[in-house]
């Protein structure tokens, strides 16, 4: 409890700082003089120090900031008062805080994608290949799969135009093994492989479909999946000559094949195994057609900082979309009004300690990171709305 109050009084903190600071500089840049410039709400409890005529302090409520402009009443007009300033300053002055926070927000989320971030990753089934290419040289073939090279997994980014570094884990450490395992009609076998090509370049020269993103998690008591073998670990390849992929999806695939038998191909270890089953037209509530918990495969995923800067922003774009989308939604009826409703003090506090418990369990700093990132375009988008 504890720690929870303390991560969000310093998360508040910066962030709130951030976005007076934002308030301060514009002034400051339009001849507006800041008199004072608070973190938290008074009773003051100490002055820090003062630069360029303005005090910096410390108060006692530490859910909030401010900056004191001279002349915020509107009947000061002296010069270097807020309201002395020309229309377009004061507004200048007016938004900046919001937009520090949206800016700031697209660092965190940036910062979030840089430190490792939980990523859907498969593999990648080659389609066609370059004569005189990496993948060619290798000894791969069109409609190899490849699954390790030199031992360690073969994983790749399983959105599509979304290519990140999937990185490994200390405890995902393997033994090199000098070879590339490749799935090929049907068949696990393996390649020799010299570490004479990177395995990066494996995918240059070559295209591929993204395959096996889709795990079997459990399959419930009685259900079609149980009775007909499937089991947890399973990585889904086709149903029937349907393969598997993010546009066909495994759960609108049986959709289509409700009450029908069909050919599951499934890789278990390092095995192909096929498997008939019935999804169920009226499954128990609680249970889908087949009756398995699926779950798409999971690594640890960082981008470049450029890329990075540029998935922050369209993320931030994008959040600030979805709320600005609330109301309409609401009109609609596509959304609930408790699916609506805000966070508030308690529950923000909340997230933002199981976000910094997260953090200290994994070691990683994408939860604190992508939660700072949230609320500061949140910030951002109340303090423009009316």
């Amino acid at each position: 409890m504890l720690t929870t109050i303390i991560s969000f009084i310093i998360l508040l903190g910066i962030l709130v700082f951030f976005h007076e600071l934002g308030h301060y500089w514009v002034a400051r840049r339009n001849g507006i003089e800041v008199e004072e410039f608070g973190l938290g709400y008074p009773p003051r409890l100490v002055k820090l120090f003062t630069y360029n005529g303005t005090d910096f302090t410390l108060n006692a409520l530490p859910l909030g900031g401010f900056a004191r402009m001279k002349g915020e009443d509107a009947s000061d007009m002296a010069s270097g008062s807020f309201n002395a300033a020309s229309r377009g300053a004061r507004a200048a002055t007016l938004i900046a805080g919001p937009l520090m926070n949206a800016f700031l927000a697209i660092f965190l989320f940036a910062a979030s994608f840089m430190s490792g971030f939980p990523a859907e990753v498969a593999y990648g089934q080659l389609t066609a290949i370059d004569a005189g290419s990496a993948p060619a040289t290798a000894g791969l073939q069109a409609g190899d799969i490849v699954l390790a090279v030199d031992g360690k997994p073969a994983l790749i980014s399983a959105i599509p135009d979304f290519e990140y570094n999937v990185l490994e884990r200390s405890q995902d450490a393997v033994t090199p093994t000098g070879t590339i395992e490749i799935s090929r009609d049907g068949a696990v076998m393996e390649l020799p492989y010299d570490g004479s090509i990177k395995p990066a370049e494996l995918q240059n020269g070559a295209e591929n479909i993204i395959v096996l993103t889709t795990q079997i998690l459990m399959t419930a008591p009685d259900s079609p999946a149980e009775l007909a073998g499937l089991q947890a670990g399973d990585l889904v390849y086709a149903v029937d000559d349907t393969v598997i992929t993010p546009s066909n999806t495994l759960n609108s695939v049986i959709q289509t094949k409700l009450g029908q038998e069909v050919t599951m191909t499934l890789l278990r270890g390092e095995e192909w195994v096929e498997i008939a089953v019935t999804p169920r037209a009226n499954p128990p509530a609680g249970e889908g057609a087949l009756g398995v918990q699926i779950s798409s495969l999971k690594s640890l995923a960082t981008l470049p900082p450029l890329r990075a800067l540029w998935r922050g922003a369209q993320s931030t774009w994008e959040y600030v979309g979805l709320v600005l989308q609330l109301p309409i939604m609401l009109i609609m009826g596509s959304l609930s009004p408790a699916d609506a409703q805000l966070s508030g003090p308690v529950g923000i506090a909340q997230m933002v300690g199981g976000a910094v418990s997260a953090t200290l369990d994994t070691g990683l700093w994408f939860p604190i990171f992508s939660l700072s990132a949230v609320l500061s375009a949140a910030l951002a988008i109340t303090n423009l709305l009316p």
